[in-house]
């Protein structure tokens, strides 16, 4: 499968504004490059005997001083799935007049409200088999 990378200007241009950077740092082209794994250069000969070399190292010989030991606490406190985004799909469903009146009268934001309970229902359905 080719991979497609992806890169929007615009959305580069928003995130510097959120983060209140200075205008000189904001590139206000509006431009999206697109490259594919297979449209990459191939590896030179000598790239190839680096990643060999460094598959054939054995775990021991590699530094990992910089990286802190994950304690039984620490996976005791860990989360599955907390930075996991589910992509969208659009579509089209019927619901009832009523239930539809009462999540968009909780202001904006609805769609997302009818999201969370279905995958609330979905997670609870998969949980209890």
């Amino acid at each position: 499968m080719d991979r497609l990378f992806e890169w929007d200007e615009m959305k580069a241009v928003s995130n510097y504004r959120k983060q209140q950077r200075g205008w000189k740092d904001v590139n206000m082209r509006t431009k999206i490059v697109r490259k594919r794994l297979a449209d990459l250069p191939p590896l030179t000969e000598e790239q190839k005997a680096e990643l060999q070399a460094l598959a054939e190292r054995p775990d021991s010989e590699i530094d990992t001083s910089d990286i802190p030991e994950l304690t039984e606490e620490f996976w005791k406190n860990a989360v599955r799935g907390r930075f996991y985004k589910p992509t969208k799909t659009s579509t089209t469903v019927r619901i009832d007049s009523d239930v539809l009146a009462w999540l968009r009268s909780q202001g904006k934001g609805y769609q997302s409200r009818i999201n969370a309970i279905l995958r609330r229902e979905m997670l609870a359905s998969l949980k209890n088999g």
